[in-house]
């Protein structure tokens, strides 16, 4: 099974034809990928399943149908064991971009939480995995793959935010600072993080409560 994120709206792509009781399934051979897209960007459908009998073909179709960018990211430690975070488009985020002609993947990854951090010294951990979602560029869908990488630094310099990619703040931050960032992220990121950093503590919960309600 896979997800494919509209801003955060998952696509479901999975070898069952029935996954839900509100889901729509369709045929992953025969939809009309960006009609469902413009759909969902309407509001008019939020739950979507494409589904072929073979895993290996769900996105081999979407990929017909939908140019892929391929990108490179990190989840980046130090040795405090805090995070490093973007912050663009009012949301938190994760550094990444797109990979250049001849670059490996892990090489584009690196790259691209330098130029976007100034962090130094990365060392690739593990890989984590892949992420999909669907963006629009000069006015076409295009189904962008992020192949994300856990690493690890001692740098204890100076961050600076690629303002011309539109970062306006680069944080290292802890264990509860990364729970409060991710309220405040996308779906697709949180996929990256091991739950206990999605869990929302019952006094914080009540406070989210208390603020809806003002």
């Amino acid at each position: 099974m896979y997800k494919v994120f509209i801003n955060d709206i998952p696509i479901i792509l999975s070898t069952e034809k029935k996954v839900g009781s509100q889901y729509a399934s369709f045929p992953i051979k025969k939809a009309k990928i960006k009609k469902l897209i413009k759909k969902i960007e309407k509001g008019e459908l939020l739950y979507v399943n494409l589904y072929h009998e073979k895993e290996e073909k769900l996105l081999k179709h979407l990929r017909k149908q939908l140019k892929s960018v391929i990108a490179g990211g990190g989840l980046v430690y130090n040795t405090k064991g805090e995070i490093l975070f973007i912050y663009r488009n009012k949301r938190w985020d994760l550094p990444k971009g797109k990979a250049d002609k001849g670059e490996t993947i892990e090489e584009t990854a690196i790259r691209e939480v330098e130029e976007e951090t100034k962090v130094e010294g990365l060392e690739i951990t593990r890989f984590i995995e892949t992420t999909y979602h669907i963006l629009k560029r000069n006015g076409k869908y295009r189904l962008k793959e992020t192949y994300w990488f856990e690493m690890k630094t001692a740098f204890t310099g100076e961050l600076s935010p690629q303002l011309d990619e539109g970062i306006t703040k680069v944080k290292w931050k802890n264990f509860e600072q990364t729970q409060k960032a991710l309220r405040n992220s996308y779906e697709n990121i949180k996929l990256l993080f091991p739950k206990e950093y999605l869990t929302i503590h019952p006094n914080d919960r009540e406070k989210e409560k208390q603020k809806a309600s003002v």
